[in-house]
């Protein structure tokens, strides 16, 4: 046993990896990159966002300006339907139309056929 442990360290020893400092770089690099990819995600969220709440405050702003608008629309309309009258649906050319009733006739004056089974 200890002869194989010996020689396995003797082989361990004697094995070079050919690396020529590509392996670090190579990481290294591929830490960069994920770094910047991270900082250009979160700087594109962070300006997303700031871009949004600037967006919903200018529609804030333009729902209020509609919300007074119909509200002196509304005045408008309550003003002038209080001058609506008869004197004026005259003047217009509008006309009284005689009332004509109508009835119906009662449910037991209807004669049902009597099926015969």
């Amino acid at each position: 046993m200890k002869q194989v442990s010996l020689k396995l360290k003797s082989y361990a020893n004697n094995v070079n990896i050919i690396d020529n400092g590509n392996l670090q770089r190579r990481v290294f690099n591929i830490m960069l990159w994920t770094l910047g990819m991270l900082a250009f995600f979160y700087v594109f969220l962070l300006g997303n966002m700031v871009f949004n709440i600037v967006e919903r405050k200018t529609l804030e702003t333009y729902a209020l300006t509609l919300s007074n608008e119909v509200g002196s629309l509304e005045l408008e309309y309550l003003s002038m339907s209080q001058k609506v009258d008869l004197n004026l649906a005259y003047s217009l050319g509008f006309e009284e139309t005689k009332t004509k009733y109508t009835t119906r006739k009662a449910l037991g004056s209807i004669s049902i056929a009597k099926n015969e089974i």
